[in-house]
């Protein structure tokens, strides 16, 4: 995909309300390649702490990175929530999510669709998990996890929202053919590490 492709395509999947056709079209174009693999939670399978926040969670698909799987989700927000208030809220859902929720299977990321009620606006996250396996005195092996904040791995997009940001972080890998590995979207996602050499090659965004 070429540079004026890319931002256009950025453009129009960041720069609007929530599409989700719009957004699966991003995803491919970004991953290259995913499995489909649809599923929707909602109703009894949302956690009693999470129901006043999310009213649903959809899978649309999963990505592997040489063993690191990572799921592509669509979250709705319930109508009294805030994408900005209720991000914390957000974050352990989808950490709860990760930790085994389908089946007891942990899964190593997500990229994540925060959808308000309106859908004008939304929420672009990576959440990643970070497992650490430790013995106990019993002898027994546990999981340890943490995971990145949020605030750290989000981008505020939709029809009230410009998009410089977003090109200036996901232009490199639309450019790119080889497939993205999750350090990339960290990269992309880290919006701290950018250098004054990226905004050299990236300047006539800004």
């Amino acid at each position: 995909m070429n540079r004026e492709q890319a931002k256009a395509l950025i453009r129009d999947t960041f720069e609007n309300s929530f599409n989700k056709e719009k957004f699966i079209k991003f995803l491919r174009n970004l991953l290259k390649k995913y499995e489909s693999a649809e599923f929707t939670y909602q109703g009894n399978y949302i956690p009693d702490p999470f129901k006043k926040y999310v009213s649903s969670l959809e899978r649309i698909g999963k990505y592997n990175d040489d063993g690191k799987e990572i799921d592509l989700l669509i979250v709705k927000l319930c109508k009294e929530t805030s994408l900005i208030r209720a991000r914390t809220a957000q974050r352990n859902f989808i950490a709860w999510y990760l930790k085994g929720s389908r089946g007891g299977k942990l899964k190593d990321a997500a990229l994540v669709a925060f959808v308000s009620s309106d859908n004008e606006d939304w929420r672009f996250s990576l959440v990643k998990m970070e497992y650490k396996f430790t013995e106990t005195s019993s002898g027994k092996v546990k999981v340890k996890e943490e995971f990145t904040p949020a605030k750290r791995w989000s981008f505020l997009v939709g029809k009230n929202e410009p998009s410089h940001t977003a090109q200036s972080r996901f232009l490199p890998i639309l450019e790119k053919n080889d497939l993205p590995t999750l350090e990339d979207l960290e990269k992309a996602f880290d919006v701290e590490i950018v250098t004054k050499e990226f905004f050299e090659k990236y300047r006539d965004l800004f």
